[in-house]
């Protein structure tokens, strides 16, 4: 009889995790996840768009590199871009100058229509 009353209170002073304590440890888990998901999110969607802009920076180096090499004109040719990505040049005369003397060149590049990045220099007739 005292080996049976032992074992009863042997079991009655073991205590297992309850189902309280389960739920704090699957809510703390939970949001540790949802934090590592925003995260790892956002974090993709600074490689995109810096990637966009190291295209754009390309682009735009490049057209300004070959249109200042073109002999002196008007207008100059815009070179041929990636998928989704446009690249416009335009001429201006110079204020108090003639465009036969000095022009101004700026180099726009778009991304589906969106303007990522303008440059702008001078180009002098030699």
């Amino acid at each position: 009889m005292l080996r049976v009353l032992r074992s009863r209170i042997q079991l009655h002073s073991q205590k297992g995790m309850g189902l309280v304590e389960t739920l704090v440890a699957v809510a703390i888990l939970g949001t540790s996840v949802a934090a590592f998901v925003v995260a790892l999110s956002a974090g993709s969607l600074a490689v995109s768009e810096q990637g966009k802009e190291a295209v754009a920076q390309s682009l735009a180096q490049t057209q300004m590199e070959y249109t200042k090499g073109e002999p002196y004109a008007i207008t100059y040719p815009a070179l041929a871009a990636p998928a989704s990505y446009s690249v416009s040049v335009n001429v201006f005369s110079v204020p108090g100058t003639d465009i036969a003397d000095i022009q101004k060149i700026t180099v726009t590049v778009l991304n589906d229509g969106v303007n990522l990045l303008t440059v702008s220099d001078y180009k002098v007739n030699r």
